[in-house]
């Protein structure tokens, strides 16, 4: 567990605004990249900001948090300068969606080893089913304010 915005003191990570929650996602993953624009559809209030792991910024934090930059198998929500991964993530970006999307916080009661093995399941499987896109993920112009480069 890193303190929060550790990222600040890594010279390899480019400082960035992150006075609002960031989500960092396979822009190449169909399934990813859908997620992003269910988020932009239903996050009204902007709460959220989305960054492609692919970009050079979301290649260094996954550097940074010591995860694989090929394969993108974990989103990273960065909220409060804090990491978080995996059905953690899920779950808080959920819930910051609010009502009916916050009720995905019942599956806290599931231990997290467990959400998370399932969560890694569906992510090693994710391009098999869904596909992936032959360039990167681009928002629709109205959301780029909402993207970091």
């Amino acid at each position: 567990m890193r303190t929060p915005h550790s990222y600040r003191q890594d010279s390899a990570v480019p400082p960035f605004a992150d006075d609002k929650p960031i989500i960092i996602f396979d822009g190449l993953c169909v399934l990813c990249s859908t997620s992003a624009t269910f988020v932009l559809r239903r996050d009204k209030a902007g709460v959220f900001r989305l960054l492609a792991a692919q970009s050079p910024l979301g290649a260094a934090l996954y550097s940074h948090y010591g995860l694989d930059q090929q394969n993108y198998e974990t989103m990273i929500l960065v909220a409060g300068g804090v990491a978080f991964f995996k059905s953690e993530a899920a779950i808080r970006i959920a819930k910051g969606l609010g009502l009916p999307w916050s009720l995905a916080v019942v599956f806290r009661v599931v231990p997290l080893a467990l959400r998370d093995r399932v969560y890694a399941w569906v992510a090693r499987n994710r391009l098999n089913w869904f596909g992936k896109r032959e360039s990167c993920y681009l928002p629709d112009p109205r959301h780029a304010d909402r993207f970091l480069a």
